[in-house]
């Protein structure tokens, strides 16, 4: 358990690039003293080291055992202009999410050029059983669902959220035939989101790419069009990043 905690909060650390103690326990659920103990903990061993007042880094040390950064800065130098160029094509907006500690976060929104954002309510937290971004992380993210004890916890935003953990697993399993999920008036009435993990495996499968618009225009064929291009942009962008073999083709639902 101590191991654990320890590895979650490097883990939010290094996807944000800074946080404070308050961020960390916001994405983990630790208590406060809790947090700030083991933050302490893992400053003093270089795994962490401070870059303002109250906020933290990822240490040398841990740099140099990685050689690699995940952060959100790095991950949108190289993921945002694609996005661009898809909300440009599509005149949708299109988003990156990511796993941050137990809550799927849309960080990144990329808008067509008329300007109109037909994302709501915007970055930060998804539910994991009412958005697609969330529901794609979900899906081949096994442990996530286990670990969060949603029996009788999942909460009905519209008349169209799954509230039953039964429909959320058969939901999840399509997910995973198909390679992209969908969210259909789940969190909002009017509104619908199309994602894909950005792999099926390793580091890709804790974040996704998806776009988002009205139901008058994301129309169900308009979804599965949009969806096979998700999943090809999803499988460039992960082979990009160079984390091994890109998501494999979905089989047939």
């Amino acid at each position: 358990m101590h191991l654990e905690r320890l590895t979650l909060i490097l883990e939010i650390v290094g996807q944000k690039g800074e946080a404070t103690v308050a961020e960390i326990c916001d994405h983990s659920d630790l208590p406060k003293p809790s947090a700030y103990r083991l933050v302490q903990d893992l400053t003093a061993a270089g795994l962490l080291e401070p870059v303002a007042k109250g906020r933290f880094t990822i240490g040398n040390r841990l740099k140099s055992i990685t050689h690699r950064d995940q952060s959100d800065r790095a991950l949108l130098d190289l993921i945002a202009p694609t996005l661009r160029r898809a909300a440009t094509k599509n005149g949708a907006a299109f988003f990156l999410s990511r796993l941050r500690g137990r809550a799927v976060e849309i960080i990144h929104v990329e808008t067509p050029d008329t300007g109109v954002s037909f994302l709501h309510p915007g970055l930060g937290k998804r539910p994991l059983h009412a958005c697609s971004c969330s529901k794609a992380v979900a899906a081949f993210s096994p442990d996530l669902v286990q670990s969060q004890n949603l029996e009788g916890r999942l909460k009905a935003y519209t008349e169209f959220t799954l509230t039953q953990i039964t429909d959320l697993e058969a939901e999840l399993d399509l997910i995973r035939r198909r390679g992209y999920a969908e969210c259909v008036e789940e969190i909002e009435h009017g509104m619908c989101s199309v994602a894909a993990p950005l792999a099926q495996t390793g580091p890709g499968a804790t974040m996704s790419v998806g776009a988002t618009g009205s139901t008058r225009v994301f129309t169900p064929a308009y979804r599965e069009r949009i969806g096979q291009q998700i999943i090809l942009m999803a499988r460039d962008l992960s082979a990009g990043l160079t984390w091994g073999a890109p998501s494999r083709t979905p089989r047939s639902a």
